[in-house]
């Protein structure tokens, strides 16, 4: 028991004795005035996401490729193959 009085004593401390937090400028009140710095963080934000989104893009249309890649070859493959039974079942 007297191992949680400092616990105690502590978080009594910390809850009573806590100031509320002050934001800066560009936390609060900027957004509404059009800061330049706002207007800015917002575009690098809106470029990261369009960055992201085109490698996203590019990925995905590189596992389309593959893919009717991979329908071509088994289409020539099985032409092929038709075309050989067909030769060896006429003669």
């Amino acid at each position: 028991m007297r191992s949680s009085r400092p616990a105690v004593l502590a978080l009594l401390v910390a809850v009573l004795g806590a100031m509320p937090a002050a934001a800066c400028d560009v936390c609060y009140g900027a957004a509404k005035s059009g800061s330049p710095l706002i207007t800015g963080a917002r575009l690098g934000v809106f470029l990261l996401v369009g960055v992201t989104a085109a490698v996203l893009g590019a990925f995905a249309k590189f596992f389309f490729y593959l893919r009717n890649r991979a329908r071509q070859t088994e289409i020539e493959q099985i032409d092929s193959e038709w075309a050989q039974f067909q030769r060896s079942s006429s003669t």
